[in-house]
């Protein structure tokens, strides 16, 4: 039986771990956490991403946790339209997901074959031609055919193996946060929730969770983006601070903002890889090492891709895994998702670096172009999203 260790238990490497169960292997999955589980807060989910969880044998349940996400337009600070909402094609249109829904559903996909370990920080990477690539904490080395670093952002994996790529901050902050249906507001039927606010280096974005009245995990879900450093104070000033800053913005961010408690919010630093790693597949002894979801991509949120492409990095895998020799198939995965990888990237800091303008003069040719530069590169995602599949062998 071939053996893997996955490093990350996070979506990514979750789905990992379950695909390569499901597909006869032996996992070991370690996580630096004591416990494993999700923020409570939602998910993006596009094309690609629903297409790779369909691939991971993981599709049969997403409907029911999922909810269809229209097109709500981008409005500005005063309620004026940038760009008019539009109806969005079934086979491009994404759907958002509540985090721990999907958490459950990867948790319930290991199956009998995954053994979970916590509390172990890994410190040493072993990736060598003559040697089973392994880790290390220090007082335990796990080794197999396969390593998966699904570790994220901070990966101590590719710190070792590809140093050149660095993290650095995206110049903003970002606060979450899912406000349960029996304390969401009931907003006036001409007053959709879903949709996105864009001012000078500050963003509000908010979808729904299903309907008012369902069971399980319904509410509605939104993000704030503001420019600058992560806040060092409690969540109830953080909060304050949100209220203050998006004062005046249009309904229903005042309602939304006011209806949440301290206790839903999540705030993240927005940090992302530059450049990215030279390579995401690392041959090694009988198989070798390769980099999936942040640790191997890491980028600005701003097109709902993080998810999405570690799926894409899982699904590949495990297409690549079914017939290809292991360090053929390492080889491979690497040409398949650098490239893949490369494009959402270019594509995510050019969206960055439309929503993060600032200064009169710089704001004004940009809300005078949005309307033809966002859906631009809107619809060039979508297309992306829209017409990857994963590979055959």
């Amino acid at each position: 039986m071939r053996t893997a260790v996955v490093v990350g238990a996070g979506l990514g490497g979750l789905a990992t771990a379950g695909a390569l169960a499901r597909s006869g292997w032996r996992v070991t999955l370690l996580e630096r956490a004591d416990r494993v589980r999700p923020e409570p807060t939602a998910v993006v989910l596009w094309p690609n991403g629903v297409r790779a969880l369909r691939a991971l044998g993981l599709g049969s349940g997403l409907e029911a946790i999922a909810t269809p996400l229209p097109d709500g337009g981008v409005r500005r600070p005063d309620g004026q339209w940038l760009v008019q909402p539009r109806p969005t094609p079934a086979d491009r249109a994404p759907v958002v997901v509540h985090r721990e829904d999907l958490h459950d559903a990867l948790i319930a996909g290991l199956g009998d074959q995954v053994e979970l370990r916590t509390g172990v920080a890994v410190r040493t990477v072993t990736a060598t031609a003559g040697q089973r690539p392994a880790v290390g904490d220090g007082r335990q080395t796990f080794e197999a055919d396969l390593l998966v670093a699904a570790d994220g952002t901070d990966s101590e994996i590719r710190r070792q193996l590809a140093p050149e790529a660095g993290v650095v901050s995206s110049g903003c902050a970002a606060w979450r946060a899912v406000i349960p249906w029996y304390r969401a507001p009931k907003l006036p039927a001409d007053q959709p929730v879903n949709g996105e606010t864009l001012g000078a280096g500050y963003r509000f974005v908010a979808a729904s969770l299903g309907e008012r009245g369902e069971s399980g995990r319904g509410g509605i879900y939104w993000v704030a983006t503001a420019a600058g450093a992560p806040r060092p104070e409690p969540p109830e000033t953080q909060l304050a601070l949100l209220r203050r800053w998006y004062a005046g913005w249009p309904e229903p961010i005042g309602a939304l903002l006011a209806a949440t408690d301290p206790a839903d919010l999540v705030q993240q630093e927005v940090r992302e890889l530059r450049p990215l790693p030279r390579a995401y597949g690392f041959p090694a002894g009988p198989g070798g090492v390769v980099l999936l979801g942040d640790a191997a991509h890491a980028m600005p949120p701003h097109l709902g891709q993080g998810a999405c492409l570690a799926f894409e990095d899982a699904a590949t895998l495990q297409s690549l895994l079914r017939e290809a020799r292991l360090p053929d198939a390492v080889q491979a995965y690497d040409r398949a998702r650098r490239p893949r990888a490369a494009t959402v990237v270019r594509q995510t800091r050019r969206m960055s670096a439309v929503l993060q303008t600032r200064g009169r003069l710089a704001l004004r040719a940009r809300d005078a172009a949005l309307g033809k530069i966002s859906p631009r590169l809107r619809n060039s995602a979508a297309t992306s999203a829209a017409q990857w599949t994963p590979p055959t062998p």
